[in-house]
């Protein structure tokens, strides 16, 4: 999010729960997370999938985007402390990365279009930053959920290299862990950003996304 960036140290909000493997039921989140994500899952047969490209904000509204994804979260994962807050991802020393976690329907879009809005959102070759923000929480990641997210991730970076000259730093992880980011980081620039200015997460939208609001 940037040096600089206007947070609002007098609000106190409790970190969301986290995601395991043990609390994924059917590829859905069975424990509740803020925003949109306290109601029931849509479909019994729904997937999850989760990528870092930098600023969680503007990533997740890229997938909000998306026909077929059914909800969305932004929070923390691939670090080394459990329930880290913002402050202390930022601060760099848990190594945790900002995060998107995307719910979707398999029938309705397949991961390797979801692989495509994920490289599209971002510069994959630059290690540990995104335009202006610079920190190991905006490197580049796609963590998957099974052997068929992973091979297919892999295919995809291979297939992306050729599009630049400089190698490709996303690291293709197993997905861990997932701590839900503080409430007001949910859905952020679609509830106003920082300057109270709604941008549209209406289903194959193509307005270019502010990424602060």
């Amino acid at each position: 999010m940037g040096q600089g960036m206007a947070k609002d140290k007098d609000k106190v909000v409790p970190v969301g729960p986290v995601v395991t493997a043990a609390s994924v039921v059917n590829g859905s989140p069975s424990t509740p997370v803020p925003g949109k994500m306290q109601d029931t899952p849509k479909s019994q047969k729904t997937q999850l999938a989760q990528f870092a490209a930098g600023c969680f904000w503007s990533v997740e509204l890229a997938f909000q985007r998306v026909p077929g994804v059914l909800r969305t979260a932004v929070g923390y994962t691939q670090g080394r402390t459990k329930n880290p807050s913002y402050d202390e991802v930022c601060s760099g020393e848990t190594n945790h990365v900002e995060a998107v976690l995307v719910e979707y329907d398999p029938a309705a879009v397949s991961y390797s279009h979801l692989l495509e809005t994920f490289w599209k959102k971002h510069d994959p070759t630059t290690p540990n930053a995104q335009g202006n923000d610079h920190g190991s929480q905006y490197r580049s990641g796609i963590y998957f959920y099974s052997s068929e997210q992973q091979a297919a991730a892999q295919a995809s970076k291979k297939a992306r290299q050729n599009s630049y000259n400089r190698p490709i730093v996303t690291e293709i992880l197993p997905a861990t862990d997932f701590y839900y980011a503080e409430d007001y980081h949910q859905q952020y620039l679609e509830k106003g950003g920082r300057n109270g200015r709604k941008q549209s997460a209406k289903k194959m939208c193509n307005d270019p996304i502010r990424c602060y609001g």
